[in-house]
């Protein structure tokens, strides 16, 4: 929702290109395509894609969100995947000490 809200007087801007104004709508310019981008985003790694217009078209402040988003989704997400294999890996030690 913040990108929803927070791109929303961007896409009525005319000093911004019409092209853009137009990517902004299609990415965020609704609650629901604004999270569907975000999920994108998230789980395709492909984030510079969706970043670098609106930070480079739009405001340099976006580079913040992204920043923080990014830092903070990515670090949680290997934070999980380890705990995983190392409950795992933890598992199968303790079943080949018991043998």
């Amino acid at each position: 929702l913040f990108l929803c809200q927070s791109t929303s007087g961007s896409i009525e801007d005319e000093a911004i290109p019409l092209e853009t104004r137009v990517w902004i709508y299609k990415m965020y310019g609704t609650s629901a395509r604004s999270f569907w981008t975000v999920f994108e985003f998230t789980f395709s790694g492909g984030w510079p894609n969706y970043a670098r217009n609106l930070i480079e078209e739009v405001s340099s402040a976006f580079a913040v969100f992204f920043f923080v988003y990014i830092i903070v989704v990515v670090f949680a997400m290997f934070r999980i995947i380890t705990a995983l294999f190392l409950r795992d890996t933890l598992a199968f030690a303790s079943r080949d000490a018991e043998a």
